[in-house]
């Protein structure tokens, strides 16, 4: 008998009983039977494991794809002979690692001053602030390239350039704004919450383990001492006063300085006008056609590829814990 052949079932005698013939053959019908379910369960095996390698060539072909084509989206520097307004746009909280980083912006500042076709750089500026670091690197930035290139900037602020951003802002030769942006707040802040007290009521006892008596003193379920909040503040104050000499050192002679002008407060572009932190209103478009005289704008914002987001997506559990750990870094906002 075959491996696939059918078995006959053993015959009946006239009186209902197996012959003796038939008992014989029995074991052979039953190890038949279970052979043929070993060979469907095989077969039923090979069927899902050829899906799950369909499937896992079909991801490692889509993560190809989208790798390349990120790249090849992600060249830059292909820009316009014809004379043109360089924009780079400054959008979202300036920090390290997003949109508005001063890698990204770095790398498009150096792009577009180095456009011999580009007659002035224009920051259009929609950000409520971030980084005092990465806002300082890009402020330091704007004025080395000037001095190398001899080419004007201009800042456009559209809904918002407060704290780091107006930092960034005070680095161009003149700020333009909409009667209605919110400008300024000049001013430096950490921030965080304090358990302590609700702790004492629940009865929880904070277990926390440090080699330095500071060390963990922005921990918001220990209680701060006078010593460490009068560091902390002193900190703040010498970033504040950095800031500040920023504003003046851009601003100059245009600023008039009031009390309440570095206290953190912020203003209306038609205020800031008034107060000199900004020069006169005015969008892209009218900085474009008629103080550049270049109404052809080319954008020279740096973004992160499709590619660049990925490995981003792959490496954001491992560096989860250090985001958690930098959270208590002094913003400017």
């Amino acid at each position: 008998m075959s491996e696939y052949q059918t078995p006959t079932p053993p015959e009946q005698s006239p009186g209902g009983t197996t012959r003796a013939s038939d008992q014989k053959d029995a074991p052979v019908w039953e190890r038949n039977m279970l052979e043929k379910l070993a060979f469907a369960a095989l077969a039923e095996q090979r069927h899902a494991r050829r899906w799950r390698n369909g499937w896992r060539i079909f991801w490692l072909a889509l993560i190809f794809l989208l790798f390349w084509a990120g790249f090849g989206m992600g060249e830059r520097g292909k820009h316009p002979s014809s004379p043109h307004t360089a924009m780079i746009e400054i959008k979202g909280e300036i920090a390290s690692g997003g949109e508005a980083s001063a890698d990204l912006l770095v790398g498009a500042l150096r792009s577009a001053f180095a456009e011999d076709s580009a007659r002035a750089v224009v920051l259009l500026i929609n950000s409520p602030g971030g980084s005092p670091v990465q806002a300082g690197i890009v402020n330091d930035e704007i004025h080395r390239l000037k001095a190398k290139h001899g080419k004007p900037i201009y800042a456009v602020v559209e809904e918002s350039a407060a704290s780091a951003a107006y930092y960034i802002a005070v680095a161009a030769d003149k700020i333009f704004v909409d009667k209605a942006s919110i400008v300024g707040s000049i001013g430096v802040l950490i921030d965080g919450f304090g358990f302590t007290g609700l702790m004492d009521k629940l009865g929880v006892e904070r277990r926390l383990m440090t080699a330095g008596e500071n060390k963990g003193f922005l921990d918001p379920f220990s209680p701060q001492t006078e010593r460490q909040r009068t560091h902390a503040q002193a900190l703040l104050n010498q970033i504040h006063q950095q800031f500040i000499e920023v504003v003046k050192a851009g601003r100059d002679k245009r600023l008039k300085e009031t009390p309440e002008m570095f206290s953190g407060l912020f203003w209306s572009g038609q205020q800031a006008v008034e107060m000199g932190l900004a020069d006169q209103l005015g969008s892209l478009d009218f900085v474009a056609r008629e103080v550049i005289q270049a109404e052809d704008i080319v954008d020279y914002t740096q973004r992160e590829n499709v590619a660049e987001r990925l490995v981003k997506r792959f490496g954001a559990a491992i560096g989860e814990g250090v985001v958690k750990a930098m959270r208590a870094l002094p913003v400017l906002r």
